[in-house]
């Protein structure tokens, strides 16, 4: 599968009145055309603010990245609005993310009537094309978000997304905020479409259940960094870090006989301000050591399984 999205060591800081936050720190990877990749990761660890990075709604602070293998970390006000049709994102929130005084046409018309290419009467059929591609009922053309549940809202804003038809899509956690059984049916939907229009996904989010279900490769983020990136089945049948581990025996089980060993994290997190160079995990994790105090960099652990961790190193190395 040919990369399509590639990130080169890219950081986002912010300056605060107690010093420069690392909000992601020396993040790389790549995305293959038509793939999905699945960012996780606890609240604040810097999932969405990479997302949004991706999109240019934040300035990278530095490093680069790369679509379709052009160069578009810093792109003049003529660039940015070419890269939007090609890149778009899904938010979390689909009440907050529509304007309350657009109809469902107003809002899938937004970008169109933006672009400058389309008149009236085509607007018009590919609004009607896109409500389609959606799945939403032609008869909501003129209703406004509170009159739709938030199914309908999330299908509005895919539909809007994909607009211009774009080749990117983030996706910020598009299901957390519906209900389960309504999850599935945005979930199938977006793998629809990603197999209709060959779209690549960035798939955000803290539910590791979902992640499984949609991606083809997982990273996963702690305090900014990547501390480990795998084929989906093996991050679950295989994980390194020790984490990705406790991430997944918090994960809850079907199965009420099943015995499963929770992996309890104790210590205190890590401050996000001016952090000092070694593992961030360290102070939380069970097997730390002093070696744990020096530099930590993705390596390869396995064919296509990198982590940052270097005892999971070591070990599968035979060096302990």
């Amino acid at each position: 599968m040919p990369e399509f999205l590639e990130v080169r060591n890219l950081k986002k800081h912010f300056k605060t009145k107690r010093g420069t936050v690392h909000a992601v720190d020396d993040v790389s990877f790549s995305i293959g055309r038509g793939g999905t990749l699945g960012i996780v990761g606890e609240s604040g660890c810097g999932k969405s603010t990479l997302g949004r990075v991706l999109v240019h709604l934040e300035d990278s602070t530095s490093g680069r990245f790369f679509l379709d293998g052009e160069d578009v970390t810093i792109l003049s006000r003529g660039q940015l609005r070419k890269f939007r049709e090609q890149a778009q994102i899904i938010f979390q929130d689909p009440y907050s993310s529509l304007n309350p005084r657009y109809t469902v046409e107003d809002t899938i018309q937004e970008p169109l009537h933006l672009s400058r290419r389309y008149n009236k009467r085509q607007m018009d059929e590919k609004t009607a094309q896109l409500m389609d591609l959606a799945g939403i009922a032609a008869r909501l053309r003129l209703a406004y978000p509170h009159e739709l549940d938030g199914g309908r809202r999330q299908r509005v804003v895919i539909a809007r997304a994909l607009a211009l038809d774009p080749a990117f899509v983030v996706c910020d956690e598009p299901v957390s905020a519906l209900d389960v059984s309504i999850q599935a049916q945005i979930l199938n939907l977006l793998m629809d479409l990603q197999q209709e229009k060959n779209l690549t996904y960035m798939f955000i989010t803290h539910d590791l259940s979902v992640v499984r279900h949609i991606s083809d490769d997982i990273c996963v983020m702690y305090l900014g960094q990547l501390v480990e990136k795998c084929p989906a089945k093996e991050l679950f049948a295989a994980p390194v870090h020790p984490y990705t581990r406790a991430l997944l025996s918090a994960v809850p089980s079907a199965n009420i006989h099943a015995r499963r060993e929770r992996a309890v994290l104790r210590g205190e997190i890590v401050s996000p301000i001016d952090p000092k160079p070694g593992c961030r995990f360290a102070a939380r994790c069970p097997q730390a050591s002093e070696v744990c105090k020096g530099p930590q960099k993705l390596e390869l652990v396995a064919p296509g399984h990198v982590a940052a961790c270097v005892k999971a190193q070591a070990q599968k190395t035979g060096a302990y």
